[in-house]
């Protein structure tokens, strides 16, 4: 088992109220995702403020990683999710009024958008310092699954909450969710940051030292190869899932809820499986996570191609579990690799790829849905990106095994 941060009274309490936060947090993207459906009845609309939703992430991530690095994380980690909930009760009474626009929810995107940018380095780079050093591999391993499970159970119970309640009083009960994450984090002591003298640095000097470590420390080079592959298509793919339980299957707002709580099914089930193994090493990526991205791509085919409602469900399920497995593995490569005060730019960086290949892959699948159909882009998304990965897995296989005989030889 890989639980042993819950011995910690103050890791317990953050894994508590965090779970408020992250549900609302993912809440807030099916909601505003089936907003864009709503409005337009346009594919491309809810690629787009699922876009706006993770490009800044993009651009803002590594910039706040530094900030992040050099500051208070935990005053900085208050007035993220202060902002968070500030977004949430403006977007609430602006629909809940009826004066909301698909302008007005592209721009709410954006700026939800913004602030997530600096949620990812901040939350990442204080979870660690919640316990002891010899603790902060089972840290990420729990908070990745807490972080996945409540990405696959906010929007499940998002959309239940649109089909029962309407969009108005879900996004209220999003802002209310906030709350006692706030009065959580007020509460939380950290350990001291070991200090390797990256603070004194100037700005974008220490900004490449995290992209240079990044490059030259291979296990994190390849975590965030994989994670960003799968990011593109896999993620991208679940971000249009709006239009695949109502504009190919007829399913409407509860369809979408069925969809959305069997893949936190399968969040949940790859989650729990990463915490009973063994901790995981640091210094190497484990070969099942390298192969699991091809069974994750391949299954985005499989959602292409199913032909009813409950193969649908099966595969998206499926789907769940394996891009969880390996968002919590790649998570937890990374972060075993790093000190402290690396922490925000390396994580910055890892959100940049994971959010950034979301952003574009929903874009991309949303367009291109609009232009030959939903299930016909999941199926070219998915195929090119199978052959590709796999096909640099065979060929990175093959010149690890002529290296080693090279050597030998």
């Amino acid at each position: 088992m890989n639980l042993g941060a819950l011995k910690s009274t103050n890791f317990r309490a953050y894994v508590f109220g965090s779970a408020f936060g992250l549900l609302a947090i993912w809440m807030q993207r099916i909601t505003i995702g089936w907003l864009a459906w709503e409005m337009t009845e346009s594919a491309t609309m809810v690629g787009a403020v699922a876009f706006f939703l993770f490009a800044p992430s993009i651009v803002l991530s590594p910039l706040f990683g530094v900030w992040v690095d050099r500051m208070n994380v935990k005053r900085a980690v208050v007035v993220v999710q202060s902002l968070n909930a500030a977004l949430s009760a403006a977007l609430w009474y602006f629909v809940a009024s009826g004066t909301a626009s698909p302008f007005m929810l592209a721009l709410f995107s954006l700026l939800f958008g913004v602030v997530m940018a600096a949620n990812h380095p901040v939350r990442m780079a204080l979870t660690p310092r919640l316990v002891r050093r010899e603790f902060v591999g089972s840290v990420v391993t729990i908070v990745a699954i807490n972080f996945n499970v409540a990405r696959m159970i906010g929007p499940a119970i998002g959309g239940f909450l649109i089909s029962q309640v309407g969009v108005a009083h879900t996004l209220l009960i999003q802002w209310l969710l906030f709350l006692p994450y706030i009065v959580v984090l007020f509460r939380l002591s950290l350990r001291p940051r070991r200090e390797t003298g990256s603070a004194q640095e100037p700005f974008f000097q220490a900004l490449g030292a995290g992209l240079k470590f990044v490059w030259k420390t291979v296990p994190v080079r390849e975590a965030m190869f994989v994670a960003g592959v799968l990011a593109l298509v896999a993620r991208g793919a679940m971000e249009v899932l709006p239009p695949l339980a109502d504009g190919v299957f007829g399913k409407g707002a509860s369809g979408l809820g069925i969809l959305m709580s069997v893949t936190g099914a399968g969040s949940i089930l790859g989650g729990f499986s990463q915490a009973v193994m063994a901790p995981q090493e640091p210094g190497r990526l484990p070969l099942t996570t390298r192969l699991s991205i091809v069974l994750g791509l391949a299954l985005v085919v499989g959602l292409g191609v199913t032909p009813t409602w409950e193969t649908a469900l099966f595969v998206a399920a499926a789907m769940s579990f394996v891009t969880t497995v390996t968002a919590i593995s790649t998570q937890t490569a990374i972060q075993l690799d790093l000190e402290d005060d690396m922490r925000g730019r390396v994580m910055s960086l890892w959100a940049v790829i994971a959010a950034g290949g979301s952003a574009l892959g929903a874009a991309l699948i949303g367009a291109m849905a609009d232009a030959i159909g939903l299930q016909k882009a999941l199926i070219m998304m998915g195929s090119a990106s199978t052959l590709l990965v796999g096909g640099y897995l065979v060929f990175m296989h093959y010149r690890r095994l002529a290296k080693e005989r090279g050597f030998g030889g």
